[in-house]
């Protein structure tokens, strides 16, 4: 019987314990994905390198091994103010801590430096489960105009076992269908604002085509002996930006860009309450200017580097 890519269903959860199968259920942790992948077995093969008496190859014994898989989970509130989305145990796996705030309700996403949680992902693929476990991994917001907006996640995790199973059936019901990114639904990148209470104030609005920012997470598989784990030891976040500057604008940033100066960037993407998302970055610099030809339009690009500020603030999502 034909197996299909289409049906697979990934689980992921929190766990209490590092490595420990957290259980996740497709009726409480299912997530709604897209561009899904998986290396079933990233192992490092030992060669016996045999000497026998004759020409050949030898067999390899598989070495130490873990397990890593890639989505996309759509950039998007859960629907409710207030109420964490389900993708957020997926930012958590990605040292983000979670916070739930009122007045206005919202829940705020910023990096951490330490205790860094890990999660138990369960991929289904048509019959087939593998299990990953103390999984951590690195994010990519992708946010381009004319496209629907993206979380791109990379979890490494450890061998959890792999098992002729029936898929979980999923619930995805706390997933809402995402707004593209157009000029309707996504304000302006504001350079030089700063952010408080779930708003982004001051600073100037360009015209852009959209934003992409990497986390730049640093992990890594560590083979230990009586215990190895898969370890988040740093995180370098970049981002891009293409600007629709005037003459005035280009001459000044490049002189910002000459001065190494960092700003206030932030952007705000859907209109209503329960189905907004806010980023904002308090010491972004612009580098690497270059200029691009759209439609005959002339743009300038730049790339971000997203610094910290006070510390472990170098970027908060905020779902609205």
């Amino acid at each position: 019987m034909p197996r299909y890519i289409r049906n697979t269903v990934i689980l992921a959860k929190i766990e209490t314990a590092y490595g420990v199968d957290s259980t996740p259920t497709g009726a409480a942790n299912a997530m709604l994905v897209s561009n899904v992948s998986i290396n079933p077995l990233n192992a490092s093969n030992i060669s016996r390198d045999l000497i026998r008496g004759y020409l050949g190859g030898s067999e390899q014994i598989p070495g130490v091994a873990y397990i890593e898989t890639s989505f996309d989970v759509e950039f998007q509130n859960g629907g409710t103010a207030g109420t964490a989305a389900a993708w957020g145990q997926l930012l958590r796996a990605c040292g983000f801590a979670e916070v739930l705030l009122t007045t206005p309700s919202r829940v705020e996403y910023t990096p951490i430096s330490a205790s860094f949680e890990s999660a138990t992902i369960y991929y289904h693929d048509d019959g087939v489960l593998h299990k990953l476990l103390g999984c951590r991994g690195d994010v990519t917001i992708k946010a381009s105009v004319g496209e629907r907006p993206v979380f791109s996640f990379k979890f490494l995790g450890l061998d959890g076992g792999i098992s002729a199973t029936a898929n979980a059936t999923p619930t995805l019901t706390g997933f809402k269908t995402p707004l593209i990114v157009t000029d309707g639904n996504t304000g302006d990148i504001t350079l030089g604002c700063t952010y408080s209470a779930g708003a982004l104030s001051g600073g100037t609005v360009y015209a852009s085509r959209g934003i992409e920012i990497a986390m730049g997470n640093k992990v890594a598989h560590t083979p230990l002996l009586g215990g190895e784990t898969i370890d988040l030891t740093d995180r370098d976040a970049t981002g891009k930006v293409e600007l629709d500057l005037t003459a005035a604008n280009e001459v000044s940033f490049m002189a910002t860009v000459k001065a190494a100066t960092t700003q206030g960037l932030g952007i705000v993407h859907g209109t209503t309450a329960g189905y907004k998302m806010l980023m904002h970055a308090p010491a972004a610099q612009l580098i690497n200017p270059k200029k691009s030809d759209v439609n005959g339009r002339r743009l300038i690009g730049y790339d971000v580097r997203l610094t910290p500020s006070s510390g472990n603030d170098e970027l908060r999502i905020v779902a609205l």
